[in-house]
């Protein structure tokens, strides 16, 4: 009778053990899993798109990629201290660089004519473009009465929308 006794407190305890164990692994396993997604997430980008950002940006090794909802590929860099934005098509051409920015940091002529055409809005965002086909511009969210508006700004001030 002893003998059964200690051979099933013998097997409990194994048992136990061995749920902690399976948990263990379950774990692991999620872990695994989880970590090779976001590496498919960064080799999924084509070799092209790669190609063209080092071309574009030789020396900066590891932006962090995304593909966004039209398809295109979004690398996030930081380069002298500023926050980057580029997008690429999926064949490699690069489509334009952002870099979020003050107002405090716009040409005088874009707020000059931000003053006048918009003084009473609030400025919600400000993006510095470089765009493959418009050059480099303004990007400005404006807030007013709830609505959000873009407008783009050359840098001598003018309205291209």
């Amino acid at each position: 009778m002893e003998k059964q006794t200690i051979t099933r407190r013998t097997m409990n305890r194994w048992s136990s053990m061995m749920l902690g164990a399976e948990k263990l692994m379950l774990l692991m396993l999620l872990g695994m899993l989880l970590i090779s997604c976001e590496s498919k997430a960064q080799d999924g980008v084509p070799k092209e798109v790669k190609a063209s950002f080092q071309n574009k940006y030789p020396g900066e090794g590891d932006p962090d990629w995304h593909k966004d909802s039209n398809g295109n590929y979004e690398s996030n860099f930081k380069k002298d201290g500023k926050h980057y934005r580029a997008d690429f098509s999926p064949n490699g051409d690069w489509i334009e660089t952002e870099r979020s920015m003050d107002k405090g940091d716009l040409p005088e002529k874009v707020r000059d004519m931000i003053k006048d055409l918009y003084d009473d809005y609030e400025i919600v965002e400000v993006e510095e473009v470089d765009h493959h086909s418009k050059g480099l511009f303004y990007d400005v969210e404006f807030k007013h009465n709830g609505d959000k508006k873009d407008v783009e700004f050359s840098p001598d001030g003018q309205v291209l929308q």
